[in-house]
């Protein structure tokens, strides 16, 4: 049994971090049948990031794999043990001789029975920095016109917190894919003093042509701070047709780069002055009506605890 004690949440000042202006690379991915291929092509676009002057690097999600629930079993792997790992222990290697930070999108995570969809981040020593389970599922309550059902939460478990971690980019919030829908968890990382929202996904053709871009644009305006996001490449081997698009936005919620539907490694600037202009010319935080409405942290201990 569990009691919940709530918290007023303050928000964390804003930190400089070691880097503030530098190039992320975003690498949207074709996803074969063949998960030794998708590694071997993981690599080889990272590295296309990093020559081009990328120093942190954004995956996709489900890239080791066709985004088929009925394959991730096969292809997941267990964090607890990178050397038997092949997807995990590729992004460590090649985070470590390239010098970059790694935000590894997300693959199948096998743990104790259960199945999680799991972003792992990699610092540039290629140590695991950091790991975050996708917590909202994706279930179609009734499909689109157009689009097959899709129920992620047959296979994969739901992870149970938010993931921040601190870089030399500065300070990261994780989330993966329809994770983005939920402005709360946009919220937290803000009031965490997060800088960048990383968000691996792979939405569909009618979600991604409805939602994709105004998702990014919503969580970055609202909260004052970048958004990057990376898909899959549309001509994946799926038959859950990927939206593809992949895109950083600024504070301001302006486009700074986007991809197409096609593979491509994508090079865009951030200069976190950016963050600090915008909050000065609208002050939104010291607007806040504390008085009629707050953000609350609610924290789940057990009663022996």
């Amino acid at each position: 049994m569990a009691t919940v004690a709530v918290q007023s949440f303050v928000s964390a000042p804003l930190q400089i971090p070691n880097v503030t202006q530098f190039k992320i690379g975003i690498c949207q991915l074709i996803v074969t049948t063949e998960k030794s291929a998708n590694i071997f092509n993981a690599r080889s676009l990272i590295q296309t990031a990093a020559e081009q002057g990328a120093t942190l690097i954004l995956l996709p999600e489900m890239w080791n794999c066709p985004y088929s629930t009925d394959l991730f079993a096969k292809f997941a792997e267990e964090f607890s043990d990178i050397d038997s790992a092949p997807s995990l222990l590729m992004l460590s290697e090649v985070a470590s001789s390239l010098g970059v930070t790694i935000i590894g999108g997300s693959i199948p995570e096998k743990d104790a029975g259960q199945l999680y969809n799991s972003c792992p981040v990699f610092g540039p020593n290629g140590e695991l920095k950091a790991k975050h389970r996708k917590i909202h599922l994706f279930d179609m309550g009734k499909p689109l016109p157009g689009e097959v059902q899709f129920k992620e939460s047959v296979n994969i478990s739901a992870g149970e917190k938010p993931t921040v971690v601190d870089t030399d980019f500065g300070r990261i919030g994780i989330g993966i894919c329809h994770d983005i829908r939920f402005p709360e968890l946009a919220m937290s990382y803000s009031a965490r003093g997060a800088h960048l929202i990383c968000y691996p996904g792979a939405f569909n053709m009618s979600t991604g042509a409805t939602l994709w871009e105004l998702e990014q644009r919503t969580r970055a305006v609202d909260n004052q701070l970048y958004v990057a996001s990376c898909s899959l490449s549309r001509d994946s081997a799926s038959s859950y047709m990927i939206w593809g698009h992949s895109t950083v936005v600024g504070p301001m919620g302006k486009i700074i780069a986007t991809t197409g539907h096609e593979e491509a490694a994508l090079i865009a600037e951030i200069d976190y002055a950016a963050i600090q202009w915008t909050r000065e010319s609208l002050p939104l935080e010291s607007q806040k009506r504390n008085d009629i409405y707050q953000f609350v942290d609610l924290l789940r201990e057990s009663l022996n605890s």
